[in-house]
């Protein structure tokens, strides 16, 4: 545990995230003055991550660019590129070297949780997926209705607030999930959970209360710059 990997997902087209993403990639887009990825690669460093491997495919040239081998941060960068997406998981199998465990994350995540930390809780417990999950609660805006078997109403909840346990795209891994990923395939978070639930193979899920954004949505977005200008 004494040099640690993060794999950081960074291949996405930033769609949901247009129009912000219009001329760059997601990666790219700038939160308290800097891209969302360096915030999160500086974060890494803090927790003692040395090896960050980015994967990459839209607008590569440009991510390469800005971050090259890392060396202006002290810190070993490298790439995967994707001839054709694979997706969340797929990318793995691209990755030379990989750790004997290793953290992977979405390239747009904002949190203050503790990389270290949670590596090595996974570490210790054997697992050989662990992931970190935030209670999120969204506000339903309609009436929902809720029927018994006769289609009778037996309840209204008019625009209810509902509490759900999400993945936070942060993930701890042992290097044996290798083995369940299919290579040259578009291969993600969900098909991989879907397989090991149908093997039965246990997954641990980490909850964590601390700050977390995933900056898929402009409305993310706009939280993400108003915590960092307060």
């Amino acid at each position: 545990m004494n040099k640690k990997q993060a794999i950081i997902l960074a291949g996405g087209k930033g769609t949901r995230l247009k129009p912000y993403t219009i001329s760059m990639p997601k990666p790219l887009v700038p939160v308290n003055g800097k891209p969302i990825l360096e915030n999160l690669i500086l974060k890494l460093k803090s927790h003692g991550f040395t090896e960050i491997v980015l994967t990459v495919n839209h607008m590569a040239d440009m991510i390469k660019a800005y971050f090259e081998d890392g060396s202006k941060w002290d810190i070993n960068i490298s790439y995967t590129y994707e001839t054709t997406p694979l997706s969340t998981m797929g990318p793995l199998t691209l990755v030379k070297d990989l750790h004997k465990n290793f953290i992977v994350l979405n390239g747009d995540v904002l949190t203050d949780l503790n990389f270290s930390e949670f590596l090595t809780g996974h570490v210790n417990s054997s697992s050989l997926f662990t992931i970190s999950a935030h209670k999120r609660i969204e506000k339903i805006d309609y009436g929902v209705l809720n029927i018994n078997k006769m289609n009778k109403l037996t309840n209204l909840e008019e625009k209810p607030n509902k509490e759900f346990l999400v993945s936070m795209g942060v993930y701890a891994l042992s290097k044996k999930i290798i083995q369940h990923i299919p290579k040259n395939t578009f291969y993600g978070f969900d098909h991989l959970m879907y397989d090991l639930l149908q093997k039965k193979v246990d997954i641990k899920v980490e909850v964590f209360d601390g700050f977390w954004l995933d900056i898929g949505r402009p409305s993310d977005y706009e939280k993400a710059i108003q915590k960092y200008t307060d």
